[in-house]
Formats: structure tokens, C-alpha cells, sequence
């Protein structure tokens, strides 16, 4: 079977998309997971179906590069918006459904503007000098010195598998002058990756609360750079949108094995 797709990439962040409105795309870990091999596949962070939702633009489906649906991907959100503009779905505003729930996107110039989902206050985990936050998927933020003496791979994978099964995205973030720089180890990738949107802007709302950031908040990643906007409100955060690049890097065809 011949599978057409469309490689994309948002600070770095990279996803195979597959226009999956008739729903030829069957589901498949393995398969997944092969395609997102950067060695035998195409290569991958993750995997993002664009699919038909009842009421709204698309439907986005997203999966890890470990072959399993996960939660929301901000990053992935905003290529998907890029790519949904190129099959000629949307134009400039965008409304489309995700497992965290509804989404909006409107275009910066050459940017994606994606409304994030609302968010709690971040909780303090004082035995792990971090703070936990819900952003779309679980992440940890952990405030350090000079995040590029960090072994993000060997300590992020540590904080991961203290959150059971499932685990949690470990975000390791320098203050700045200007900003924050942020290096993300990401699960289901289980490596650090360029960029992680949900994860920078878990970064960017905690940095609001524990540092008196102001919105907006300057974010550099190893991927590139982005901006998070938000309104501090007394229980958590409203109006938040991640703001970033997004563009194609190619197309093709691969073909997997017959079920």
C-alpha cells in the first residue's frame, strides 16, 4: 500500500501529515512507528492525521513517534493549520477538534497563531525542585542555570519514569534577559527533541507565576524561536496562544506492507 504525506516542521519540531479525510489510513503502532523511524522511515517526531469533524475545519489525530495517539502537540497544532491551508480546507481562520478539545489559528504574517487550551496554576513539586502543569499534554518544568550544561536525555528520562506508567514531558528552562530558552525531553519520543510547543508554553505560563514574566514571553529553542501570549487570571491562565513558524519540508510517497 502507497501512503501519500507531507513532511512538516515548527521550530524544528518535525511530523509526517496525512490527509486522512477518507479515511484510508488505517491506524497501525507498528506502522507508525516505522514511518517516524529516521534510519527505515521517513523520519519523525510524530505522526498527525488530518481528518473530517462534524462542525468544524478537521479533526487533527496525533501520535508519538513510539506508534501510540497521544495528547496535544502545539507544534504539531500549527503545522497542521499550515498544511490544512495548503489542501485549500481553511484560508485564515481555522477551527479544528484535538484530544485536549477545541482549537483556534489565525496567521501572524508567515507565523500560526494557535489558541491553546486554558490552563490551571502550576503545582509546586518540592522534592523534585519543579513545578507540574497541564498545557494540552503533562509537563514538568524545572528552572535551572545553564540549561546547555544540562544532560536534558539522561536527567529528563530519570523525572519521566517517576511519573508512572505515562509519564510526563520534562522541560528545562533558563531565564533570560529577553525571554526564556527551553530544552524539552519529550516521552513517547523518549529523547529530547528541537522544540516541544506545549512545552514551551508550560514553560512561559510557570515563568508568569514563579518569576513575574509578562506576557508576551520570547521563547528560544535548539529548533528555533517562538512566543507565547497569555492572560494571568486568579485560579490559572486564559486566552493563552503559542505563536511560531511552520512550513513544509517535503512530500512523497512510501509504501508499507500489506497487513
Amino acid at each position: 500500500m502507497e501512503i501519500p504525506f507531507f513532511k512538516y516542521e515548527g521550530a524544528g519540531n518535525d511530523f509526517i501529515m496525512v490527509d486522512n479525510r477518507s479515511g484510508f489510513f488505517l491506524e497501525n503502532t507498528k506502522s507508525i512507528e516505522n514511518l517516524c523511524d529516521r534510519h527505515f522511515g521517513i523520519g519523525a517526531d510524530g505522526l498527525i492525521l488530518l481528518e473530517n469533524s462534524d462542525g468544524h475545519d478537521f479533526r487533527m489525530v496525533y501520535f508519538n513517534s513510539d506508534g501510540r495517539e497521544s495528547t496535544f502537540c502545539g507544534n504539531g497544532g500549527r503545522c497542521i493549520v499550515a498544511f490544512a491551508t495548503q489542501l485549500g480546507i481553511v484560508k485564515e481562520e481555522v477551527r479544528f477538534m484535538a484530544k485536549d478539545g477545541f482549537h483556534e489559528a489565525s496567521f501572524d504574517g508567515e507565523l500560526v497563531k494557535l489558541r491553546m487550551m486554558d490552563a490551571t496554576l502550576p503545582e509546586t513539586e518540592t522534592a523534585l525542585n519543579g513545578h507540574r502543569i497541564f498545557t494540552g499534554s503533562p509537563h514538568f518544568v524545572q528552572f535551572v542555570e545553564l540549561v546547555d550544561s544540562v544532560d536534558v536525555f539522561s536527567e529528563g528520562r530519570r523525572i519521566r519514569k517517576l511519573f508512572g506508567e505515562e509519564g510526563i514531558n520534562v522541560n528545562f528552562v533558563e531565564k533570560q534577559k529577553d525571554g526564556l530558552f527551553v530544552r524539552t525531553y519529550e516521552r513517547g519520543v523518549e529523547d529530547e527533541t528541537l522544540s516541544c510547543g506545549t512545552g514551551v508554553t508550560a514553560a512561559a505560563l510557570t515563568a508568569a507565576v514563579e518569576a513575574g514574566y509578562k506576557s508576551p514571553i520570547k521563547i528560544r529553542s535548539k529548533g528555533g524561536n517562538l512566543r507565547v501570549e497569555f492572560k494571568v487570571l486568579t485560579n490559572g491562565f486564559s486566552d493563552v496562544f503559542l505563536i511560531g513558524p511552520a512550513r513544509m519540508v517535503f512530500s512523497g510517497l512510501i509504501s508499507l506492507p500489506s497487513a
